[in-house]
């Protein structure tokens, strides 16, 4: 690897103090890993592997690679880096060690042995040969350290439990007993077929998300990122919301192509914290906002993150289908944050600060249009026909083709056209070689999340765990849903069959997001979402919840884990800039996030909420029922705001404690889809809005 990382160039670009700089660089390290610098042959050597492993991806695009061909070499790509790249210990760190090296060639091995026998060891998966087993343990145990080496130990922990109860599940006691499974069954379902670590995780790292880290890097070295940056701090100014506001702009235009939320916060905040400073934001305040707009690039269209593509995959579905599903959300998600930011200027009397800007948004806008055709290209080429694949790699090429309408942005310099400087030096050190070098890079350590967490899907299907979880979370749901009917009875309700079905949903929505919290709280989204989506979607799908809805709700659980210590990468980054308590900012960010992180539940607790998600479909828009829709909008808009002014005790002006207590019962109310429910939080929520005109109108006649 070269001397110079993405995480290198992103910093450089910022004005951090030492200590900050340092503490960013260890948390980006926490999510990336930590790379080994080399120099000399060894990174030139690392460099051509890099850019190799993404010309074959980008090849594989648009030629028909099959996928027993693909998947393997993919893995293989990621698992030789990862083992050249990032040491087994700090004290061996920007050193190359023999067994790095050896680890590096068994994989390169394994590979090869995978596509020299092809369809051939797929047909004995169920009985494989002594050296088949040998050669899937050995695979199982590479691509664990790989994963520890890339992240934390954590995932690999986690994947290990699972296959001890698939080795030992008869010793276990009911309902979780299983006849269990031998070495020789076990391998032979997690490597030998297209299924497991091969399966549907590894699938969509080897084809949609090593294309988007490419086409991000491209953005990133084409200048886009620094473009959306400057447009967003130039088209905001004059009001004492300019900061925040432009945090938020800034956030959605360069979050969005990135799915970053960590990338995205250090970015952002190391511009953006003087001037909240400024306006009059605390530390942790500051970076509660920034860690929060960070996190909606996970889910932002057109990328969103890696767990997005995958949910394509196992619904079967096209990825501009998700991107429509997300549509709404994210306008909401970036909404709630927009008026949490307008009630903080009011709330702590912020300062007017002139935004520092060398050229108007129009000018900038009028110079630098051809980045936001790159910013839209995806979608437009999935309108027009193309596949999803296809079309990130046009729109990659656009963004190529388009960074040469100036000279600042070209990712290959003029001069090397002009014969003005060394052509290969200059080619090799063109944004064209590090982009492609940044996109292989920045897909190691989803690689092998996807390929960890395709051996927990194995197992799962291996041994229906799936089916026993989703049966033990519907019995406590029923169990829960008696009670709380009876409960109901006695404030004089009906018992109805509807009444049961709907608590019955109403726990197993809780059950389910308290799960997809606690699995977040100890792996990354992407592995978060897997295991959830095999092990829980299941039992609110058999609910009547729409598989769509079901698979987005958890995937926006997930997503929290991003939010939520030990794993709240993007608020801890957000502190080291800030230099606010990472803690203490982590509560911020959720202050932030919690009226967004309630509408997943209209998804799924009634059909109309699914009318947040536009039908799931293309083909449902056109019977979708355009009044629902914009009526579970305008409820959705309205309980954000009072859920906001409820936490952060502000409306108007300061709410009592009635007042504060209203809101909040409303928002909830609100988010609830029910009519009843919403003609409750609608009039609670006018109620506080007279309460405080009225007060207000009462201290101006007794100031008169």
């Amino acid at each position: 690897m070269s001397e110079k990382s993405g995480s290198d160039s992103l910093l450089g670009q910022t004005a951090l103090s030492e200590d900050a700089r340092k503490r960013v660089e260890e948390l980006i390290e926490e999510e990336e890993g930590a790379h080994n610098r080399y120099g000399g042959i060894l990174a030139v050597m690392l460099t051509l592997a890099a850019v190799a492993m993404s010309l074959f991806h980008l090849y594989a695009a648009v030629e028909i690679v099959p996928a027993f061909m693909l998947r393997p070499i993919h893995v293989a790509f990621a698992l030789a880096l990862v083992f050249l790249m990032f040491p087994s210990a700090k004290r061996f760190r920007h050193r190359l060690m023999w067994w790095d090296v050896i680890c590096a060639l068994m994989t390169v091995g394994i590979a090869g042995y995978i596509l020299y026998w092809g369809d051939l060891l797929g047909d004995r998966a169920t009985l494989p040969t002594t050296f088949d087993q040998v050669v899937g343990v050995a695979l199982i145990l590479l691509i664990l350290e790989g994963n520890r080496r890339s992240s934390t130990w954590i995932l690999p922990f986690v994947v290990s439990l699972f296959l001890a109860y698939a080795l030992f599940g008869e010793y276990l006691p009911s309902p979780w007993t299983h006849k269990g499974y031998e070495i020789s069954r076990l391998t032979g379902a997690l490597y030998m077929t297209l299924e497991g670590i091969f399966g549907v995780a590894v699938d969509v790292s080897s084809t949609l998300i090593i294309l988007f880290t490419i086409f991000g890097a491209f953005l990133q070295y084409s200048g886009a990122g620094k473009f959306f940056i400057d447009f967003s701090f130039s088209a905001m100014g004059g009001k004492p919301t300019s900061a925040g506001r432009a945090v938020v702009m800034a956030s959605f235009l360069l979050g969005g192509p990135s799915g970053s939320g960590v990338a995205t916060t250090v970015t952002i905040g190391s511009v953006a914290y003087p001037l909240l400073a400024k306006s009059g934001y605390g530390k942790e305040a500051a970076g509660g906002l920034l860690a929060a707009g960070g996190l909606g690039a996970i889910i932002s269209p057109p990328v969103l993150g890696a767990a997005a593509f995958l949910i394509a995959e196992f619904l079967r579905i096209s990825y501009l289908d998700v991107i429509l599903m997300a549509t709404i959300p994210t306008i909401l998600f970036y909404l709630a944050i927009f008026i949490m930011v307008e009630i903080d200027a009011r709330k702590f009397g912020m300062k007017t600060v002139v935004l520092e800007k060398q050229n108007t948004a129009a000018v900038l806008a009028k110079r630098y249009w051809y980045h936001f055709v790159s910013l839209i290209a995806i979608v437009v080429f999935m309108m027009l026909g193309y596949s999803p694949i296809l079309s990130v790699f046009w729109a990659t090429v656009t963004t190529a083709v388009l960074s040469f309408f100036r000279s600042d942005t070209a990712i290959v310099p003029y001069d090397w056209f002009r014969g003005r400087m060394q052509w290969v030096k200059g080619f090799w050190e063109s944004g064209f070689i590090k982009s492609l070098e940044g996109g292989s890079v920045g897909v190691l350590t989803v690689a092998m999340t996807c390929a960890s967490a395709g051996i927990i899907v194995g197992v799962v299907t291996l041994t229906g765990l799936g089916l026993k979880f989703s049966a033990i979370v519907l019995d406590y749901a029923d169990s829960g849903g008696q009670s709380l009917v009876n409960l109901w009875v006695m404030l004089g309700a009906e018992r109805t069959p509807a009444l049961l079905h709907d608590m019955k949903l109403l726990l197993t929505a809780l059950y389910t997001s308290l799960i997809v919290w606690i699995v977040g709280l100890a792996v990354p989204v992407t592995a978060s979402y897997i295991i959830c989506a095999v092990i829980a979607a299941p039992a609110l799908i058999k609910l009547g919840v729409p598989d769509f809805a079901a698979h987005m709700f958890i995937f926006y659980y997930a997503v929290l884990s991003e939010v939520s210590p030990p794993t709240a990468l993007s608020p801890f980054a957000a502190a080291a800039i800030t230099g606010g308590g990472p803690y203490r900012t982590t509560l911020q960010c959720w202050k932030y996030t919690a009226p967004a992180f309630l509408i997943p539940f209209m998804f799924v607790l009634d059909a109309s909420g699914t009318g947040l998600l536009l039908g799931g479909s293309f083909k449902n828009l056109a019977q979708a029922n355009w009044w629902s829709i914009a009526e579970i909008t305008v409820t959705a808009v309205i309980g954000i705001a009072a859920l906001a002014g409820g936490l952060q005790g502000w409306l108007l002006r300061k709410t009592n404690l009635l007042e504060r207590w209203m809101l909040i019962v409303a928002g909830i109310m609100l988010v609830y889809p029910r009519a009843l429910f919403d003609y409750i939080g609608i009039v609670l929520f006018i109620a506080v809005i007279v309460m405080q005109k009225l007060h207000k109108g009462m201290r101006g006649a007794a100031a008169g």
